[in-house]
């Protein structure tokens, strides 16, 4: 179904071959192959370091949501900001319908119209189009490369490389800086075959998800979908895998591109964004993912991962014994003594029985799975019984062409409820199940609380992910888990077009600038409070200690209704690890107020009882000088952090806290790692053993931190200070950039661009 292969690959015409130099007549080294790739091809074209090794990239296009774009153009504007000197597009999509905090969401789309019209941005207005809907739609061309603050900007499919990063990478854009990585390695996936009747582009991701996540094959690396088996998927089949390809902690994505890309510009209005991508004649791949498409079956992704996936013959064969083991890891990951995940008591009868269906967002909202469903659906009735499914068409295009065609008619006549475009399901932001709840979601994740519950309230729901396909056969037996594999349905090529009138309402502002405009503030917008450099000397307290394998920025700062604050980083800070870790936001606090309480000492050279303590503590003698060169703060522990989503706000809540480092065995992916730097958090990591060393409220003092990164030292030997005893341990900074270091000891990205650039 889905084969890895470790080791190099090399690709001849779209074909895998055992490539021995000395038996075909090709001369080529293994760097020229690299360079054969359609990944390498558009890298190349837009890196302007004139180094294969190190890559300093500028995109064609940038695109942010409304929980992102405030704090993205404050801290562009803190920095310098004058104009936007590539299109950048804000979408409304999030935060969009506005239940949650009065008009704090509305205040931020206004503000969101007002900094377009002043910088020239293009403004989607709210229940328009999900973000990477409209880029699909409007700004993806074959060769181009797309920057975004979600995760999921992804447009492979379409021939355009997506990258999802933290607000600071959408700024250096904005100031025109450059994105800075060393060349990733590229991975092929390999198609073959075709899928069977009832086989999604959800069913292909999962199972490719399930194969590749848990062993780090494809992480921070390039995807390059080739093969024969391509031919055989329709472009809204193509685009839902790949948008979930960022659950396999990948960098980026890029397709072979063919006549059916070329004819998805020419009903999207814009033929001349299509040209023809594939490998030069010999290719050299990193690696390998073959997937024969016509043997995937239904899948199911259990909570709380998309890799923790099963096909859904295998789950039922086996219901109580997984789910058994489900629940265990997933109470494991919650720590709530109060509350369990109870999943075995939806089995009635012997079967899984669900409370609800959700088909959304960037991966089910499309044409295709909704008009699956309705071909399903259709002349049926949903029980009547606590069920309900909702469905949210991807963009206002998609939303004419299902009432144009009768679709939507037939599904609310089935007792579907049919939407406006929202990504609510997708983070917790709508349609929250009643407690207890199971959900099956087309959406892109399934971590802890992504439907919306709040375990600290006593509420616990869950997630699945599935097909439309197999959500619709589900709906249709009223809830009881059911392969869309198992129905006799005809499902045949839909015939899409594209009317964009409704996309008439988009400000589109790109090089008409207004300097005069002004910005309207909402009174929830705030500006970024003010950061320190980074001190010689740094007394860390640890404030989490997260054993988990895996830590999701979702767990670090949570998604639905804390969004509602994101444009106000004080109030928005109050939820860190609200949902993982109560104990993290009073040890956080504490050493913020310490750092209150010593820069009060410098300015009148009182020692507080808080400050006598530490000192007694750390057991220093010249306390003057211990006091200037040491700033307090806090620091997080955790195996493996920053799984998921994009946000920036994961590691700019800790700084606001006074967070000044994590360490972890390894970060989960580089844009966390990249947002950490970007608000003056040192990014260490350390052996897996310091775990059993390390305990919640244990100070960490390193001397000379700011000396050792100057230096370039990639190794630092800290004193782990416990109630009983102290010890040297050991914490590395592994590749520090220039740039990345110049940023650290500013103390975060806005001071780099106010005191360096």
């Amino acid at each position: 179904m889905v084969t890895l292969i470790k080791d190099k690959v090399w690709i001849l015409n779209n074909e895998i071959i055992e490539f021995d130099k000395n038996n075909i007549n090709y001369e080529i080294s293994d760097e020229e192959g690299k360079n054969n790739t359609i990944a390498w091809q558009i890298i190349s074209s837009h890196n302007t370091s004139g180094d294969n090794k190190h890559l300093k990239l500028k995109f064609d296009s940038l695109t942010s949501h409304d929980i992102t774009y405030v704090g993205v153009i404050q801290t562009a504007k803190a920095s310098g900001l004058k104009k936007f000197p590539i299109p950048y597009v804000l979408t409304n999509c999030h935060n969009s319908l506005c239940a949650v905090g009065g008009t704090l969401n509305d205040d931020d789309h206004l503000f969101g119209l007002t900094a377009a019209k002043k910088y020239g941005g293009i403004y989607v207005p709210p229940n328009q189009a999900v973000i990477h809907q409209y880029m699909r739609e409007v700004m993806a061309g074959c060769g181009k490369m797309i920057l975004g603050t979600d995760s999921h900007t992804r447009y492979g499919a379409l021939g355009t490389m997506g990258i999802g990063e933290g607000g600071g990478e959408i700024v250096k854009q904005l100031l025109q800086n450059t994105y800075d990585i060393y060349r990733p390695e590229v991975i092929a996936i390999y198609l073959q075959g075709k899928p069977k009747r009832g086989i999604g582009p959800q069913d292909i991701a999962l199972a490719i998800i399930r194969e590749v996540f848990s062993c780090s094959f494809v992480k921070n690396k390039i995807v390059e979908f080739i093969g024969p088996g391509i031919k055989n998927l329709s472009m809204d089949f193509r685009n839902g895998i790949d948008v979930m390809t960022t659950e396999t902690a990948c960098l980026s994505s890029i397709w072979c591109t063919d006549e059916k890309v070329n004819e998805y510009f020419k009903i999207h209005k814009r033929p001349e964004d299509y040209k023809e991508l594939r490998p030069k004649d010999l290719a050299l791949y990193d690696g390998l993912v073959k997937v024969e498409l016509d043997k995937i079956e239904s899948m199911i992704a259990l909570p709380f991962h998309p890799s923790n996936a099963y096909t859904i013959k295998e789950l039922n064969d086996n219901l109580e014994e997984i789910l058994k083991e489900t629940e265990r890891k997933a109470n494991l990951q919650i720590m709530n003594s109060n509350i369990k995940v109870n999943l075995r008591n939806k089995i009635i009868d012997g079967r899984l029985k669900v409370d609800q269906g959700e088909i959304a967002g960037c991966a089910g909202g499309m044409y295709e799975n909704i008009k699956a469903a309705m071909e399903i659906l259709k002349g049926h009735q949903l029980t009547n019984d606590y069920y309900s499914l909702n469905i949210y068409p991807a963009s206002t295009p998609i939303y004419t062409k299902i009432m144009e065609d009768g679709s939507a008619i037939e599904l609310i006549k089935s007792g579907a409820i049919i939407k406006t475009a929202f990504c609510g399901p997708c983070f917790g932001a709508g349609d929250v199940p009643a407690n207890g709840s199971l959900s099956i979601r087309h959406t892109t994740r399934n971590f802890p609380n992504r439907e919306g519950s709040k375990p600290s309230e006593g509420q616990i729901a869950t997630v699945a992910l599935m097909d439309a396909r197999s959500i619709a056969a589900t709906s249709l037996n009223g809830g009881f888990l059911t392969a869309a594999t198992d129905l006799d349905f005809d499902e045949f090529e839909k015939k899409y077009t594209f009317d964009d009138s409704s996309y008439s309402r988009v400000y589109n502002g790109f090089r008409k600038e207004k300097k005069d405009e002004k910005l309207i503030v909402g009174p929830n917008i705030s500006e970024w409070p003010e950061m320190t450099r980074l001190n010689e000397n740094i007394l860390l307290k640890v404030a989490s200690v997260i054993e988990d394998p895996v830590t999701t920025t979702d767990e670090l700062i949570p998604s639905g209704e804390a969004s509602t604050y994101r444009s106000n980083p004080i109030k928005m800070a109050e939820f860190t690890l609200s949902r993982r870790d109560p104990g993290y936001l009073p040890i956080a606090k504490e050493m913020k107020n310490l750092e209150k309480e010593r820069i009060e000492f410098i300015k009148e050279g009182k020692i507080t009882d808080n400050l006598r303590k530490v000192i007694n503590i750390v057991n220093k003698e010249n306390v003057e000088d211990f006091l200037y060169n040491t700033s307090f703060g806090s620091v997080i522990y955790a195996v493996k952090p920053g799984d998921g989503s994009a946000r920036e706000q994961a590691a700019s809540c800790q700084k606001v806290l006074g967070g000044l480092a994590n360490i972890c065995v390894e970060y989960a992916t580089k844009r966390y790692r990249s947002n950490l730097i970007n608000w003056g958090i040192i990014p260490f990591t350390a052996d897996k053993n310091l775990i059993s060393e390390l305990s919640k409220e244990d100070y960490i003092y390193i001397e000379n931190i700011k000396s050792k990164l100057l230096n370039g030292d990639k190794t630092v030997i800290a004193k782990l200070i416990k109630s009983t005893e102290q010890k040297d341990i050991e914490l590395s900074i592994k590749d520090i950039s220039k740039e990345e270091k110049e940023i650290l000891l500013e103390g975060c990205l806005i001071n780099y661009y106010k005191n360096i650039k």
